[in-house]
């Protein structure tokens, strides 16, 4: 069996990763309100999710 002749330092084994770059999260239009979102999750802004009310939203009352 292999077996490695060193450890490797940790600025070597964190070179493997280092070419990960991050990239804008992608959104969708709310159906019910056309607001942006992040798809699969309940909409921020309406509280929908799949047509169906799943937050219920405080309405401000002056």
């Amino acid at each position: 069996m292999a077996v490695p002749k060193g450890k490797q330092s940790k600025s070597r084994t964190a070179s493997r990763f280092a070419n990960y770059k991050a990239k804008a999260p992608t959104l969708v239009e709310c159906p019910h309100c056309h607001e942006l979102k992040t798809p699969h999750r309940v909409c921020k802004n309406c509280g929908y999710y799949n047509g169906k009310e799943v937050v219920a939203q405080e309405v401000e009352s002056k």
